[in-house]
């Protein structure tokens, strides 16, 4: 059974009760009491060892550690012998836990909040938090540190002047291909995250609407059995089968390339009525957008009146 979680709040003086600090390699070192305000603590992504010496100092030096799972973030700090106390902030009890947050902080408070893994707020609740507290008045403080997206960019080998950071793709199938319609548009590199059970059927749509586009697969970052796939779209998609679906997935798709054209109105119709002939008008939106260069809005109103014509006047969405 679950541990009723305890308040965020703290008895008046328990923080200072014990000495504060941390350890590296059996050597014992002092942090000050940290800065009254809410401290945003980029945390290891795989690595413990990816910790830096500030995030060690705050966390070691706050009166509350606010995490998603108190169990992951615990292996961080008997990791270096941290011994503030954590307390349980993610999406089901975000809305109970803000309250108490700012209850501390008004108080005098520190309060370090940290994701499972890597850089707070990215892909998690945090942003609701960090907005009340700036609008109450309390500091803020970011703790710069290791981030997936930043991690997969570094290893894809893929042009890193421009991208787009999507999180998590729809995980059902057909809103799924709707936003990858969506985002074969952008003219950036793509990142994104998978899991496990997804990423073969992911992978299969990304090559259907995307075509031949550079990409890697990053699995399991900076941990033991890190792995980087590099290579077309579609031959990821056709080894999708062999691929090792334990861990976690960062996805990296190169831009569209720089001479691609503009199909002329003559050639769209030709592709949706080849489209439509086996597909829905939704996957054939959905494949044209992305190879004709034109504007979904567009694509979408020919293909409803070409269906109209092949499907007599029955034109299934």
């Amino acid at each position: 059974m679950r541990a009723k979680p305890a308040p965020i709040n703290m008895p008046e003086g328990a923080a200072d009760s014990a000495p504060r600090g941390f350890s590296i390699d059996a050597h014992r070192l002092a942090a000050p009491k940290a800065a009254p305000g809410l401290h945003l603590v980029a945390t290891p992504i795989g690595n413990l060892g990816d910790i830096t010496l500030r995030a060690l100092e705050t966390l070691a030096g706050v009166d509350v550690i606010a995490c998603e799972d108190t169990r992951i973030t615990r292996r961080l700090t008997e990791r270096y012998a941290i011994s503030a106390q954590l307390k349980p902030y993610h999406e089901h009890n975000a809305e109970a836990a803000r309250p108490k947050i700012l209850e501390a902080l008004a108080q005098g408070g520190s309060v370090a909040l940290v994701s499972d893994a890597g850089t707070p707020l990215i892909s998690d609740p945090g942003f609701k938090l960090v907005r009340e507290v700036c609008a109450a008045g309390h500091a803020v403080y970011a703790l710069p540190g290791p981030s997936s997206v930043l991690a997969a960019l570094s290893l894809a080998a893929l042009p890193t002047d421009r991208f787009f950071f999507e999180g998590f793709l729809p995980p059902k199938s057909a809103a799924r291909r709707s936003r990858l319609a969506e985002l074969a548009r952008i003219d950036a590199t793509l990142v994104m995250f998978d899991s496990g059970n997804r990423v073969q059927d992911t992978l299969a749509d990304l090559a259907e609407i995307m075509g031949g586009r550079e990409a890697a697969i990053c699995r399991e970052l900076t941990k033991l059995h890190e792995e980087i796939t590099r290579a077309p779209l579609h031959q990821l998609a056709r080894e999708a089968d062999t691929l090792e679906t334990r861990g976690e997935f960062v996805l990296v798709i190169g831009p569209p390339a720089a001479d691609a054209e503009v199909l002329t109105s003559d050639a769209l119709d030709d592709l949706l009525r080849e489209q439509l002939a086996t597909h829905s008008v939704k996957d054939t939106v959905a494949h044209a957008v992305a190879l004709s260069g034109r504007p979904r809005r567009e694509v979408y109103a020919r293909a409803l009146e070409l269906a109209k014509d092949l499907r007599g006047g029955d034109a299934e969405d």
